[in-house]
């Protein structure tokens, strides 16, 4: 292949898996980030695009079981034709899903497996795997959404994926409950279940941190002020720092006990003091989140 025509350093994300598993997701996030966004290209005209004019924009590809020419061995070694190029930053990002999450997807969406669509679900994700085995384990980065929903996704292509190219740093916060896990590609977490829990509160309790009732009940613990002073403090003296590395993204969680009011109210005091510095923040509240009827999976 001749990659003279291809510029310095190109960098391309390779997004397979198997169906369901939220290649699709991945690929329009990627888009969303400026990545020129190519899904279900015939192998065979992967070196020809390559060969084509040069594009300053990274290049994200989607190739899976569902593409007209796809095979196992052509797509390795076209991957490792790829990964010895001088001229090109290869990534290959494998998104994969337990069987059952999978199959569960398939039935929710009654959808018919590509792979199986005369038969039943289980036996089009059985053929699939087995087509995509190889492929998985030449993965550079593997990503599990069994546990994934849309945003949390969407977050972890974010963080994984956002360009380096003197765009300001994208800054998101998280709130969670600790009962259900730390949240995935977070870069630095806060415990604040020592701070006064409005969950102890009957007028309080089924309200969340978004509300200022609840704000003002954890605000009035005497530790909150201190805490929340010192954690605003670091975030400021880290972002810079953290700009001059060239990293894309920062992600702050805070976690409680329920993930409804001491971490949510963190989550919302950070964001408005950092707004007011002129930040741009995202915020995801991943228990309240949960707790939407119209939550769809991957």
């Amino acid at each position: 292949m001749n990659g003279g025509q291809v510029p310095s350093n190109t960098r391309l994300v390779l997004v397979t898996g198997p169906s369901g598993a939220g290649r699709s997701t991945a690929i329009n996030v990627l888009e969303d980030l400026g990545y020129e966004a190519i899904d279900n290209l015939p192998l065979h005209l992967l070196p020809r695009l390559l060969e084509g004019p040069p594009t300053v924009r990274p290049m994200a590809l989607g190739i899976d079981t569902r593409n007209r020419d796809f095979a196992t061995m052509p797509l390795i070694e076209m991957i490792d034709r790829l990964s010895v190029r001088p001229d090109m930053d290869l990534t290959v990002l494998y998104l994969d899903c337990r069987t059952e999450i999978l199959l569960r997807r398939f039935s929710e969406t009654r959808r018919r497996h590509p792979m199986a669509p005369g038969e039943s679900p289980e036996i089009g994700v059985a053929r699939e795997r087995d087509l995509l085995v190889a492929i998985r384990v030449r993965a550079d980065t593997l990503v599990d959404t069994s546990e994934l929903n849309v945003h949390q996704l969407r977050a972890e292509i974010e963080h994984l994926f956002a360009p380096r190219s003197g765009l300001p740093l994208a800054l998101s916060l998280h709130s969670f409950s600790y009962k259900r896990g730390l949240p995935r590609g977070i870069d630095m977490v806060f415990d604040c279940r020592f701070l006064a829990n409005p969950h102890w509160v009957a007028e309080l309790r089924a309200l969340d941190g978004r509300d200022e009732d609840v704000r003002a009940h954890v605000a009035q613990d005497p530790l909150f002020t201190p805490f929340f002073d010192r954690v605003l403090d670091l975030t400021r003296l880290l972002l810079p720092a953290y700009m001059d590395e060239g990293k894309a993204h920062l992600s702050i969680a805070f976690g409680c006990t329920g993930g409804q009011h001491r971490s949510v109210a963190m989550v919302e005091g950070l964001a408005k003091a950092l707004a007011e510095d002129g930040r741009q923040v995202s915020i995801r509240h991943r228990e309240l989140e949960r707790r939407k009827t119209d939550e769809r999976p991957v």
